[in-house]
């Protein structure tokens, strides 16, 4: 009995494993669509602060602007605007939580992170058809 337990979990375990690798190999093909958004500290609070840029991961696909928090960075506001400074959107976000936004029109865009503490970070995208 204890040894088709044994059996049982140890099936469940290969399954899973199996089935979550091919999850990610079926991504895979998409993965060329999105397009990472470089971004970089626009100011600073102070030297304690440490750079967390690596932390957010902003990318565009088409219309849609996706962002990752890979670490808790507490409430992020987020705002979106063109390069000539109108604003698209502005939100806030509690992380690791994600977002997606659309953007309707095509275009160059700037998106900044501003943490809790006061770090601002910036990156600049383009919307196309």
């Amino acid at each position: 009995m204890i040894r088709l337990k044994q059996m049982i979990l140890m099936l469940c375990l290969i399954l899973s494993g199996a089935l979550c690798h091919a999850h990610g190999e079926a991504k895979t093909g998409n993965e060329k669509d999105w397009v990472p958004i470089p971004i970089d500290i626009k100011e600073s609070t102070g030297a304690s602060s440490s750079d967390r840029s690596s932390s957010i991961l902003p990318s565009i696909n088409g219309h849609v602007l996706t962002v990752v928090f890979n670490e808790s960075l507490g409430q992020v506001s987020v705002e979106i605007t063109t390069t000539s400074g109108a604003s698209v959107q502005c939100l806030s976000v509690l992380t690791p939580n994600g977002l997606q936004v659309y953007i309707p029109n095509t275009g160059n865009y700037i998106v900044t992170f501003t943490l809790p503490n006061g770090d601002v970070y910036a990156g600049e995208f383009t919307v196309t058809d």
